[in-house]
């Protein structure tokens, strides 16, 4: 019995303090599909085997301060599919994991602002959770939208970084597009986009002061290649890490024609084989800086004029009413008073005095004036 009960009393501790076991996150029904089995929880070591053609996948989970993964099979008769969940610190760090996942080639899935997928698989992001979804070759994915459903109401629904809606549309390859919080992210993005990056180059960028980058490939009319957008917090932070990626930039990248240039705390770099086709990409880019703040406000009207001189003829004779009410109570108080106290309160013969001329030798007597 004791133990039962101080089973209880840690257990209750644990919960209070948010140690006890996490609920599922994967359902056990959504849409046609049925959960196979219980939900697994993998570690980013098992991850490996099936991460190949994601190289630094590891690396890049750690910066993304992944904290749990979680696996699950489903089947809808003779099909099946194995979901697998990320979660993540926040949505910024998620959209980094998501894009990671990208790859050109693929189509929009159309769950959500952020999927991607082809026949086989697809990936998806909810707020600071990235699904990824194996189908069998058969399969239809119906269903995934009651999925992202559920999972809108378990994920944070925080914002993503604006810096992803600087990208150009036009030209784009879909599936390119990476986003890097850190050193680690920044160098797969680049890697898959088939620029080599140095690591003066990365510690260039300056992650450690708040930088984001955002990566897209761009094959449309005379635009060809590679646009890096770097976000910092500050117009003064742009500036300095300006001149540290110029200094820092390989002279190969310079002499394909690669520079550096800022726009309030936006910088850009292109790597494209002519000047006019990094114009062409950079003259796209979706970004307009700010320098006031528009405080939300209420527009003055003003009312028409019968309801103007309405007012002011009511209020003035308001005005008049009252002065001549208070007048009157005075004047009637007075009268009052001087009838019931003559000369005792109001007129005193003693505290009146009078100048006279003395032109006559009759004394005045104050009470002959009234």
């Amino acid at each position: 019995m004791y133990r039962t009960l101080l089973g209880c009393v840690l257990a209750g501790v644990l919960c209070a303090f948010g140690v006890a076991a996490d609920a599922p996150l994967l359902p056990n029904q959504f849409g046609p599909w049925q959960a196979e089995t219980p939900a697994r929880t993998l570690r980013a070591q098992e991850l490996s085997a099936g991460w190949a053609k994601w190289p630094n996948g590891e690396r890049v989970l750690a910066e993304a301060g992944v904290s749990r993964i979680e696996q699950r099979a489903y089947e809808n008769g003779a099909d099946e599919i194995t979901l697998r969940a990320f979660v993540l610190r926040d949505p910024s760090s998620a959209f980094e994991l998501y894009t990671f996942l990208l790859a050109p080639g693929l189509k929009d899935s159309g769950l959500g602002g952020d999927s991607a997928g082809s026949d086989h698989d697809a990936r998806f992001q909810v707020g600071n959770i990235v699904v990824q979804a194996e189908i069998s070759p058969k399969a239809k994915v119906d269903g995934l939208k009651e999925l992202l459903a559920d999972l809108q109401a378990k994920s944070d629904q925080t914002p993503l970084p604006p810096v992803k809606n600087y990208l150009p549309e036009r030209g784009r390859t879909f599936g390119s597009e990476k986003y890097a919080l850190g050193p680690e992210g920044f160098r797969a993005a680049m890697s898959s986009l088939g620029q080599e990056v140095s690591k003066d180059l990365t510690d260039a960028v300056g992650f450690q002061n708040g930088a984001e980058a955002m990566l897209a490939d761009y094959r449309g009319e005379l635009r060809r290649g590679v646009l890096v957008l770097l976000d910092y917090p500050t117009p003064q932070l742009a500036e300095q890490h300006l001149h540290h990626l110029e200094q820092a930039l390989p002279e190969a990248m310079k002499r394909a024609g690669a520079t550096v240039e800022r726009k309030g705390s936006l910088l850009s770099v292109v790597f494209a084989g002519s000047a006019k086709e990094a114009k062409a990409i950079r003259d796209d880019v979706n970004y307009e800086t700010q320098v006031t703040w528009n405080e939300r406000g209420q527009q003055a009207t003003d009312p028409p004029i019968v309801v103007m001189m309405y007012k002011i003829f009511l209020f003035t004779g308001l005005f008049l009413g009252v002065a001549t009410g208070v007048g009157i109570a005075f004047g009637g108080f007075r009268l009052i008073v001087k009838r019931m106290f003559p000369g005792k309160v109001f007129d005193r013969p003693q505290d009146i005095e009078v100048l006279q001329l003395g032109l006559s030798g009759k004394k005045i007597d104050p009470t002959d004036m009234y």
